[in-house]
């Protein structure tokens, strides 16, 4: 029969695997048990080796096959003898499991030798050509390796690309936001001082037609029911006397007014500052409520609790839109009694900043998510979702930590911490 062929290859038979030294004293220990002869048959059932008397007659004998891997390979029979130490059935069971045993490891060896044979007898053009794969095979995953390099750092710079107009995005959204508020904070003050203005024209117009009386009165006679004092009175000099100055100064207030409010936005955007600046992040703060002034919903409670800061050396226009994304979104946490604590404190650790709000807070199961790019809970088209993940990446950038904390008591508290190592 073929045993295992992929392995040991060619077809093998019992009297091929089996020894004559490796039988013959079981057979012999058999008999001494009180077999009258043990014998080991091949699959046709021929006698390749035996001990004791052969008896014409196998009358009585015993028969057990020898299997390997379920197939029929040979057969141990032993006949009886005259006196019988052992049961015949138990002798033979022992001689077919020895015979197993030496079997196995015969096959064992066998194995191992032509396995070593095949890798001895490997010719020199194969073991050159396995060289010469291998070279092959190491040059592709260099050069992959070069390629794969080239294209990490192409995607990083496109990532790096990305996030940038990710930020400028961001950026962008705010300063319209920021424009419609403030475009309505300025209409104001502008409505009243053209308002102003109007009124100052017709008084002035008047004034006009009073100097062109007396300078009329001047060369000729006055009469008697059309008098200076009458004339005075027809035009109600005395009222405009008396609300020309507070027209003036309105209009001076209103044009202050929006003075400030270009200079706040302006300050904001820091265009007059480079890349990277020393900053009063108290100064900053309070600016940035005042552009936000247009977002503050009426009757808000803003507490300012700030402590003393040294300056803080970053990229101001970047760091107020930090600012900017947090106030807005406690700004809106609530439409009424909204009440808005901001802390400053510098500490051995660093600057702090806290901005804790009354609002319904965020919950939990979204909390570990706010500062993910585009997530945002509310409705489509009144938020891009990209505010709090600009304000992460800008602190991060900037050497600090920001988290976001819900109070048993209520609300939301964002903090931020700045290490001291970025003060000039």
């Amino acid at each position: 029969m073929e045993l295992n062929p992929g392995i040991i290859g060619e077809e093998k038979r019992l009297m091929d695997i089996l020894t004559e030294e490796d039988v013959i004293p079981l057979l012999a220990s058999a008999v001494t048990g009180g077999a009258g002869e043990a014998s080991i048959l091949d699959e046709r059932g021929t006698v390749l080796w035996h001990q004791g008397t052969r008896e014409a007659t196998v009358l009585g004998s015993c028969f057990l096959p020898i299997r390997l891997e379920g197939e029929v390979i040979g057969q141990v029979r032993l006949t009886p003898g005259k006196m019988e130490f052992l049961p015949l059935e138990s002798l033979a069971a022992i001689l077919q499991h020895s015979v197993k045993t030496i079997l196995f490891c015969r096959l064992k060896r066998l194995f191992t030798n032509q396995v070593h044979s095949k890798v001895v007898n490997l010719s020199y053009e194969q073991l050159v050509e396995n060289n010469r794969l291998l070279a092959l095979s190491e040059k592709k995953y260099r050069d992959l390796s070069e390629t794969l390099e080239k294209k990490v750092e192409e995607r990083t710079k496109e990532l790096n690309t990305a996030h940038l107009q990710l930020i400028q995005q961001e950026k962008m959204t705010a300063i319209g936001q920021l424009a419609a508020g403030i475009a309505h904070e300025i209409n104001n003050p502008l409505g009243f001082i053209i308002s102003n203005l109007t009124t100052l024209k017709a008084y002035a117009e008047k004034f006009l037609i009073l100097a062109e009386r007396f300078r009329a009165d001047k060369n000729s006679p006055a009469k008697d029911n059309d008098s200076g004092y009458s004339f005075w009175k027809k035009m109600k000099f005395d009222y405009i006397c008396g609300d020309i100055l507070p027209l003036v100064e309105q209009s001076i207030a209103g044009a202050t007014r929006v003075k400030n409010i270009v200079t706040d936005l302006k300050g904001f955007a820091h265009i007059d500052d480079g890349c990277i600046a020393a900053v009063d992040l108290n100064e900053e703060i309070e600016r940035t409520l005042r552009v936000l002034a247009h977002d503050i919903p009426p009757g808000t409670n803003i507490i300012r609790d700030f402590g003393k800061l040294p300056p803080f050396v970053c990229n101001p226009g970047l760091f107020c839109q930090v600012i900017l994304n947090i106030l807005r979104n406690a700004l809106q946490a609530r439409s009424d009694g909204l009440e808005l604590l901001i802390k400053t404190m510098s500490t051995s650790e660093g600057m702090i900043l806290t901005f804790n709000d009354n609002g319904p807070g965020i919950p939990e199961k979204i909390s570990a998510r706010i500062f993910e790019p585009f997530f945002t809970t509310r409705d489509i088209g009144n938020g891009t979702g990209l505010g709090l993940t600009v304000a992460y990446d800008i602190v991060k950038g900037s050497g600090g930590t920001i988290r976001v904390d819900c109070p048993e008591s209520g609300g939301t508290m964002f903090t931020i911490v700045l290490p001291p190592g970025r003060t000039p």
